[in-house]
């Protein structure tokens, strides 16, 4: 097997459209959902069930389903953007512009100027949709806004990812279908009961070839790393 830091290093968003034509097996399918169930969760709560979407005219439906850009978006959006590779190389952190419409890349952008049709586009061309429910009214013990629990849901998500990239099967988080209207025509469509919430879907396939690499950064460990006690670089 790939070495676990070199499959971690190498795991990455697959924001494109998936080939429509190549079904994801059930015995890969299976092995990412066992790795989800082998994640650590608080006090072993394992609080998430998954729905698996592979039928086409649900997703169809999904993918339909009006995807609003909000204006905190845009602005929060728009705060994590570099704008030359060098300034990305420098920053360590965020994204490039180029890897979002042109249109989201305005200091002054507005939501009714963008046309958010491409995340749709992109849910129809997958081979399936994992999504990912929690009950709130089981939060993990003594864990103030069910802090624990959501870390929780975040491990599971890790595990299927890595899976997901060990079988060449790409993976995008799909955070917009979980609340406010979105989420409540996506609980309408697969009849999730009212009781439990949406925490993420997540698209699965295997991407069409990408027309262009794009730089991906990271911090090094001594950007983030202090010992015994938190000194602010200031004071170093």
């Amino acid at each position: 097997m790939e070495n676990l830091l070199q499959l971690i290093k190498s795991r990455q968003s697959s924001r494109g459209f998936y080939d429509p034509n190549r079904p994801i097996s059930k015995a890969d399918l299976y092995q990412i959902l066992e790795a989800a169930s082998w994640a650590p969760t608080a006090h072993n709560m394992q609080n998430f069930e998954v729905v698996v979407v592979e039928d086409k005219e649900l997703l169809e439906k999904i993918g339909a389903i009006s995807y609003p850009v909000s204006e905190t978006f845009l602005q929060e959006n728009y705060a994590q953007l570099s704008f030359s590779e060098e300034e990305l190389l420098r920053k360590k952190t965020g994204l490039l512009h180029t890897r979002f419409p042109a249109a989201m890349t305005k200091p002054d952008a507005k939501p009714e100027d963008i046309t958010n049709d491409y995340q749709g586009k992109a849910i129809q061309s997958s081979a399936a949709l994992l999504v990912v429910l929690y009950n709130p009214t089981h939060p993990a013990p003594a864990s103030e806004g069910d802090f624990l629990g959501i870390i929780s849901l975040g491990c599971a998500l890790e595990n299927m990812w890595l899976m997901a990239h060990s079988l060449g099967i790409g993976l995008q988080l799909v955070s917009a279908l979980s609340d406010g209207p979105m989420g409540e025509d996506m609980k309408a469509i697969l009849n999730i009961p009212k009781h439990l919430r949406i925490a993420y879907s997540c698209r699965l396939g295997y991407p069409l070839p990408e027309t262009s690499d794009y730089l991906r950064v990271r911090r090094e460990v001594d950007d983030f790393l202090y010992v015994n006690q938190y000194q602010s670089p200031q004071s170093t």
